[in-house]
């Protein structure tokens, strides 16, 4: 927790009572202030604009995901766009998704808690918005602070990253014309923007650069549209892992009216498909100290020793490989 003294910081966080912000002593605590919305008897209210009063005009769903992430009302063109990503995002079939519905209402639980837990499964595999958007970004940057071609800052990025699931260029959807017919709709809309062509010129390359054949995928071509239209990274997720919650929602009610309940641990876990230690006997307590080892290492060759045997246990974790941005870098 070093970096709390960070002479950079606004505010002497070790001191501080409340958060990371003043305390505003106009309002009681735990009011909070919004400019998103605000409601009471009469009519809830979104940036400004009478929800009953838009819909009554003509607007719609779409329509108002723009006034509630973007205080806009957006272009017809814009608004058929969006709703072109969210129609194509709904249903994925069988995923993960839609699988967490289904085990998930195999408990006898509600179907808020199964689309809940589906949001939830709408992970990196889905979206890696943050991702490929924090790539789009710096090319952009870099390109501009650099004077470089454009092309030639693309393959600098991704030479190293070919095989990054978050590049929005793969193999998935080579046979599936929807990530290319969504490009060729923002264009034909007159939506598309700087992303859009920065995403086809990003193709190009990694076609050049590829060993296998790849083209743009799902991730390449709702990325570029969403932040063409406006909305950022984290909006991009939010509003497709709900729009995917939608369809797990009715696998939820199929799940329930087609399947018996079912106990997943007994089913899914059978004895013959374990592959962990044999059964052994629980040590007693005086045997303990006998078995057991500290994981305390002394020097860096004893730390990478117990590193490499712990990559070794499945499910402990330490073969996982995160990278953690240095929060000082966010300042």
């Amino acid at each position: 927790m070093d970096n709390l003294d960070d002479p950079r910081l606004r505010f002497n966080y070790r001191t501080r009572e409340h958060g990371t912000v003043p305390m505003d002593e106009k309002r009681d605590r735990f009011q909070w202030v919004s400019e998103v919305a605000y409601k009471n008897v009469h009519r809830i209210v979104a940036r400004g604009y009478d929800t009953t009063e838009l819909v009554e005009q003509g607007y719609g769903l779409t329509d108002v995901l723009f006034v509630d992430f973007q205080a806009r009302i957006p272009l017809v063109e814009e608004d058929k766009m969006l709703n072109y990503v969210m129609v194509c995002m709904l249903e994925d079939g069988l995923s993960s998704p839609a699988n967490i519905s289904r085990i998930v209402a195999s408990g006898k639980t509600l179907l808020t808690q199964a689309a809940g837990a589906s949001i939830l499964a709408f992970g990196h595999a889905y979206g890696a918005y943050q991702e490929i958007g924090k790539m789009m970004d710096g090319i952009l940057a870099r390109q501009k602070k650099e004077g470089k071609p454009l092309s030639d800052v693309i393959k600098e990025v991704i030479k190293s990253r070919l095989d990054d699931p978050a590049l929005g260029v793969s193999d998935l959807m080579l046979k599936d014309p929807m990530a290319k017919r969504m490009i060729a709709r923002a264009e034909k809309l007159g939506v598309a923007g700087r992303y859009v062509s920065l995403m086809k010129e990003i193709v190009k390359a990694v076609k050049k650069l590829s060993k296998k054949p790849v083209d743009i995928d799902l991730l390449g071509a709702t990325g570029a549209v969403m932040f063409d239209l406006g909305f950022t990274p984290e909006a991009t997720w939010g509003i497709l892992a709900v729009t995917r919650a939608f369809a797990a929602g009715a696998h939820y009610c199929e799940e329930i009216e087609r399947e018996e309940p079912v106990r997943l641990g007994q089913t899914l876990t059978p004895e013959k498909w374990y592959d962990g230690p044999d059964d052994r006997p629980v040590p007693t307590l005086k045997e303990r100290k006998k078995i057991t080892k500290a994981m305390v290492a002394q020097t860096p060759e004893e730390w990478k020793q117990i590193f490499l045997e712990r990559q070794k246990i499945k499910g402990s974790g330490w073969a996982i490989v995160e990278e953690i941005d240095d929060p000082k870098r966010k300042i």
